[in-house]
């Protein structure tokens, strides 16, 4: 395995749709403003987060079940900011839409401006042949509110190649989250 540079990032984007839309250098400012960033860098993509997120609240309180998830345990919002509660966190989706190849396993690790505010940014790996929107959970780990802005940079995206293909791929085993599109709830 390998990890993959800029320049298979963009050729794999140009020519397979792996990323859409796709960026293919790094964006920093919006309208003169500064953002944080997101796009092509030197051996990944940062992904940006969209504008619609799910805050989890207690006020049913609810219990947080993968196997029988209660939906009364979030709110929906759609804003281009989101305050993560103290101590709680957040769902949201990528605003880029990935088509993995069938011999690339990808890693996604949260930004450092948001991780050096107390923000951890989790995604589970993006498997061989899966495709859809990334579901991203962001964790306020700090006693204060946190912000965390959609359409700017959020997490990056390392892609791993391998020399062969894999025997089985997620598209092969019907993978449930496979095609998500939206911020995608847990499934049993």
């Amino acid at each position: 395995m390998s990890i993959k540079s800029d320049r298979w990032i963009r050729r794999m984007a140009d020519e397979h749709g792996m990323i859409e839309p796709f960026e293919p250098g790094q964006v920093r400012e919006n309208g003169g403003n500064r953002i944080v960033s997101y796009g092509t860098s030197s051996y990944g993509y940062d992904v940006r987060c969209s504008d619609e997120f799910k805050i989890f609240t207690n006020i049913n309180s609810a219990i947080v079940d993968p196997k029988a998830f209660d939906q009364t345990s979030f709110v929906d919002m759609q804003n281009d900011v989101c305050v993560i509660p103290p101590n709680s966190f957040v769902l949201a989706r990528t605003v880029e839409y990935f088509r993995i190849p069938r011999n690339v396993l990808t890693i996604c690790l949260g930004k450092s401006t948001y991780a050096r505010c107390g923000i951890i940014v989790n995604v589970t790996p993006l498997e061989p042949e899966w495709e859809g929107h990334v579901t991203l959970e962001f964790s306020n780990t700090t006693p204060l509110p946190a912000k965390i802005y959609a359409n700017e940079g959020v997490a990056q995206v390392l892609f791993l190649e391998s020399d062969e293909e894999c025997e089985t791929s997620y598209r092969d085993r019907g993978g449930k989250y496979q095609g998500q599109k939206g911020v995608t709830l847990p499934k049993a």
